[in-house]
């Protein structure tokens, strides 16, 4: 999505003052999946893309990112990902290039979410609350009783 916007913001400088300001609030519709735009938005969006090459491909990069994350499994996945960076090998975007360059690295480790369906988001959500108590407890000189704060306010948590 960076990279997307990126390649929006080095377009929309070299506009003129007028088509400056039709690329005003853009970047949503430049960033959401084609498929969930209105009619309406399809309509402006390919006004937009008919400005700059530059913005056709990264938003056809884009949206083949889209295709590859959607996979149902690795195998599908593997192939996927092997296009995008064939596409962003052939247009040589620099915007997508720091992109490129971790897909490729973390290639194994990637395509692995596609076998194990696993998301570390309860664990995150679990930090984020003691911090969020830590912080409402600013003042608190004894551990002893903040850890049984934590451990209270979690035994209300069902999934705990």
């Amino acid at each position: 999505m960076q990279a997307m916007d990126d390649v929006r913001k080095s377009v929309q400088k070299q506009l003129s003052d007028g088509q400056r300001r039709y690329f005003k609030r853009s970047r949503r519709l430049l960033l959401r999946h084609r498929d969930e735009l209105s009619d309406e938005d399809r309509a402006a969006l390919d006004v937009m893309l008919r400005f700059s090459d530059r913005l056709a491909q990264g938003y056809a990069l884009k949206e083949a990112f889209y295709h590859f994350m959607a996979a149902p499994d690795r195998i599908e996945a593997g192939r996927r990902l092997d296009f995008w960076l064939d596409a962003c090998d052939r247009l040589q975007l620099p915007e997508f290039m720091p992109c490129r360059r971790m897909l490729r690295n973390w290639r194994d480790s990637i395509l692995n979410a596609f076998d194990v369906r696993l998301s570390n988001g309860f664990t995150e959500g679990c930090n984020n609350a003691i911090k969020t108590l830590k912080r409402a407890s600013f003042g608190c000189q004894n551990f002893s009783r903040f850890r049984k704060r934590v451990l209270l306010s979690f035994s209300l948590h069902p999934n705990i």
